[in-house]
């Protein structure tokens, strides 16, 4: 079942981010919003104290990476070109 991740609303599904992992007979995928990556980094911590799907610290760790990557993209943008 679909989480929902707190913080903004979701305006516009172009600006939409998405991360996602593939294992075994599940599929995990986090959609959002710039601006709510902590509320992701929250429910992939959650989601590996729940125990209730084989999701560890390794796989928040791949998904944590991705994030990271969508991240310094967006920052890449801010940085002045030479």
């Amino acid at each position: 079942m679909p989480q929902q991740i707190p913080g903004k609303p979701e305006k516009n599904k172009q600006n939409a981010k998405q991360i996602s992992l593939v294992k075994g007979g599940h599929t995990f995928v986090f959609r959002y919003c710039a601006g709510q990556e902590s509320g992701v980094l929250e429910a992939l911590a959650e989601l590996v104290k729940s125990r209730s799907l084989p999701f560890d610290w390794f796989d928040a760790a791949v998904l944590s990476h991705q994030l990271g990557q969508h991240l310094s993209k967006e920052l890449q943008g801010f940085v002045p070109k030479h």
